[in-house]
């Protein structure tokens, strides 16, 4: 069995990031790999580890420090890798387009693929990967099952969860609470570095699959979200004031 997991690296929650001539000026963030992802890292290494006879690929785009996050994935447990190399950003659609190639030339049975893209805040890569695969896909995942050529599933739904039963080969996005992710230990992370790490380049990958490496999504300017304090001041006893933050919470606010 081959499974896949698709890998990004994105900038740390706790990073310090500042907006500068409309766009973000990442120079001294802390980058890590995304957090989505590692879920699917996990559940990766679990199916194996409960049995079944599977080989565990990474595969990331990105430019040259992905490399990181990669290796974060390898020390874990994986056991080789795929880094598209490629510095500039590409929108789900465009990316889903370079990887699906390379996951049919792996062979993969199994795909799985963070829910949300930290970076971009999207939850586009792993449907629109399954399109451009033609495979079946269940998304933000919590459970699975694998069985004879078969995936059962459940899955959050917008009034609760379901369940569903996916054919391999099958992509399958994940998120907090299918797992909990390990952490990579010293000896993991010493052999991390003698596991197979291979490097390709975007536009030669993209020529070979006869697609398109640009984006669909043009990016215009990119600025910090900020909030400014009101600093009303309500005045009179605890009673009346009370009665007036409620009413503003409710009127103004529209939080009640």
């Amino acid at each position: 069995m081959k499974i896949v997991t698709i890998l990004k690296q994105v900038p740390d929650a706790e990073a310090r990031v500042r907006s500068k001539d409309g766009t973000l000026d990442l120079s001294g963030a802390t980058f890590v790999i995304d957090g989505m992802d590692e879920y699917g890292v996990e559940e990766a290494l679990r199916i194996r580890e409960g049995g079944a006879d599977a080989e565990i690929v990474a595969l990331a785009f990105g430019p040259k420090r992905t490399a990181e996050a990669i290796r974060t994935a390898l020390a874990m447990g994986v056991d080789r890798a795929v880094h598209v190399l490629g510095d500039e950003p590409l929108d789900a659609l465009a990316t889903a387009r370079v990887l699906a190639p390379l996951v049919r030339d792996e062979g993969a049975d199994l795909v799985f693929v963070g829910g949300k893209q930290a970076d971009w805040d999207s939850a586009a890569l792993g449907p629109a990967l399954a399109e451009a695969l033609g495979w079946p896909h269940s998304d933000w995942t919590t459970s699975l099952t694998l069985g004879d050529g078969a995936l059962e599933v459940i899955h959050d739904v917008d009034d609760g969860s379901e369940t569903l039963t996916l054919p391999l080969p099958a992509v399958v996005t994940t998120q907090q609470g299918l797992n909990e992710p390990r952490y990579p230990t010293l000896p993991n992370i010493m052999k991390a570095k003698r596991k197979t790490l291979d490097t390709r380049a975007l536009d030669e990958v993209a020529a070979a699959a006869g697609v398109s490496a640009t984006s669909t999504t043009e990016l215009r300017s990119a600025v910090i979200e900020s909030r400014a304090r009101r600093n009303v001041m309500i005045e009179g006893d605890a009673a009346s004031a009370a009665a007036e933050l409620v009413r503003r919470l409710r009127d103004e606010a529209k939080v009640l």
